[in-house]
C-alpha cells in the first residue's frame, strides 16, 4: 500500500504509536503502508507462529454503521475468491475499536516503488503484469466486486517461479471502501472512493460502476507503467477530474497498436472500453506482437486547456444517494 497522489479518500487519522501493540491475536510488528484512511503492518500471527499482514483502518470508520456492515460484507466476498493473483484474506473483524484486515505478508515491493526505482518498464514485462493484473479483477468481477482503486501501490510484485515467470503479481486492497456491482445492500455511502490518476469518469460523477471501471483503471496503470506518466497530468486535483471526464488522454506514443488498445480501454464511456480486463490484456499482447518497440520515453505533456470556473461547482455538487 502506498501514499499516491490525489487519493480520493476521507480525512482520517490511524494513531502513528500501535507499533508493538497487540490487535485481537496479532502483534504488530512494524508499519509497511500508509494511506488516508488506514495503515498496514508486518505482523506476528501469534496463534499460528507466521508473518502476516494487519490493516488497520481509522477508528471513525468503525463508527460509520453503513460503513461496518459494507466492510464486513465485502470483506466476506473478497475472502471467498481463491485465486493465485489476488492476496488471500484471513480474517477481518473490529477490536479496540478499529477495524482491521489480515492477510497473506507478501515479499516484494508494490508497482509504484517498482517503477520508482527502474523508471517504464518493457513492454513484454508490462504485459505479464498486466495478464495477471487482469485475471485477478475479472475474478473479483466474476464474484460481484469491483476494485474501484486499481493503482501501482495495490498491485504486489514477487519473486516468480521460473525464468519464464520471473514475477508473481498480487492484487490487493479488495473488502475495504469498494462498491459491489450491485446497486442494492451496502452501497449507500455519498462519496467516491479510488485514485484521482487512475479513476474512471463513472465513478467521478457518481454513477454506478461494473467491472469496466476497472478497465479503465487498469488502463491508466499500464501507460504510467509503459511511459513514466498516467494518461493525465495536471496542475490541480480540479483540473485533473476535469480531464478524466473531458479531455483525451495524451497518446502513449509507443506505436499505432499499443496506442489504440490503451485508447479504447481509456474511453469515457463505459461500452466503448474492453468488456473484460483480460481482453484489454490480451489485446495489449497482440498489440506487441504486431508492432514491437523499444521502450522509451513520453514525449512531453503539451499545454493543456484548464477547466473554466465554473466546472469546481459542477463537480463538487453534492450527489444524490445510489
Amino acid at each position: 500500500m502506498s501514499t499516491d497522489r490525489s487519493e480520493a479518500a476521507p480525512s482520517r487519522t490511524v494513531p502513528s504509536d500501535l507499533t508493538g501493540r497487540r490487535i485481537a491475536g496479532y502483534r504488530l510488528e512494524r508499519e509497511i503502508g500508509r494511506g488516508g484512511m488506514a495503515v498496514v503492518f508486518r505482523a506476528e500471527d501469534l496463534r499460528l507462529g507466521r508473518t502476516v499482514a494487519v490493516k488497520v483502518l481509522a477508528p471513525e470508520l468503525a463508527r460509520n454503521d453503513v460503513f461496518r456492515k459494507r466492510f464486513e460484507h465485502e470483506s466476506r466476498i473478497a475472502a471467498s475468491i481463491d485465486h493465485p493473483h489476488i492476496v488471500p484474506i484471513f480474517e477481518a473483524g473490529e477490536a479496540a475499536g478499529v477495524l482491521y484486515l489480515v492477510m497473506r505478508y507478501v515479499d516484494g515491493r508494490d508497482l509504484r516503488a517498482l517503477l520508482d526505482r527502474e523508471g517504464p518498464l518493457a513492454l513484454d514485462r508490462t504485459v505479464r503484469i498486466a495478464v495477471q493484473v487482469a485475471s485477478a479483477l475479472d475474478a473479483a468481477h466474476a464474484h460481484d466486486l469491483v476494485h474501484r482503486d486499481v493503482k501501482p501501490g495495490n498491485i504486489l510484485v514477487a519473486e516468480g517461479t521460473d525464468p519464464d515467470h520471473p514475477e508473481h503479481i498480487y492484487l490487493t486492497d479488495f473488502g475495504l471502501t469498494k462498491k459491489s456491482l450491485s446497486l442494492t445492500g451496502f452501497t449507500t455511502v455519498g462519496q467516491f472512493v479510488g485514485t484521482l490518476d487512475y479513476v474512471a469518469p463513472e465513478q467521478i460523477a457518481g454513477k454506478p460502476v461494473d467491472g469496466r471501471c476497472d478497465v479503465y483503471s487498469l488502463a491508466a496503470v499500464l501507460q504510467e507503467v509503459l511511459t513514466g506518466r498516467p494518461p493525465f497530468v495536471r496542475d490541480t486535483d480540479m483540473a485533473l477530474i476535469w480531464a478524466h471526464l473531458h479531455d483525451s488522454p495524451a497518446a502513449a506514443g509507443l506505436g499505432e497498436w499499443v496506442d489504440a488498445v490503451l485508447a479504447r480501454a481509456l474511453a469515457k464511456e463505459p461500452e466503448q472500453r474492453y468488456a473484460s480486463c483480460a481482453q484489454l490484456a490480451a489485446a495489449l499482447r497482440g498489440a506487441g506482437e504486431r508492432a514491437p518497440v523499444e521502450l522509451r520515453a513520453a514525449e512531453p505533456v503539451r499545454p493543456v486547456r484548464q477547466p473554466p470556473g465554473w466546472a469546481a461547482a459542477v463537480v463538487r455538487a453534492p450527489r444524490s444517494p445510489q
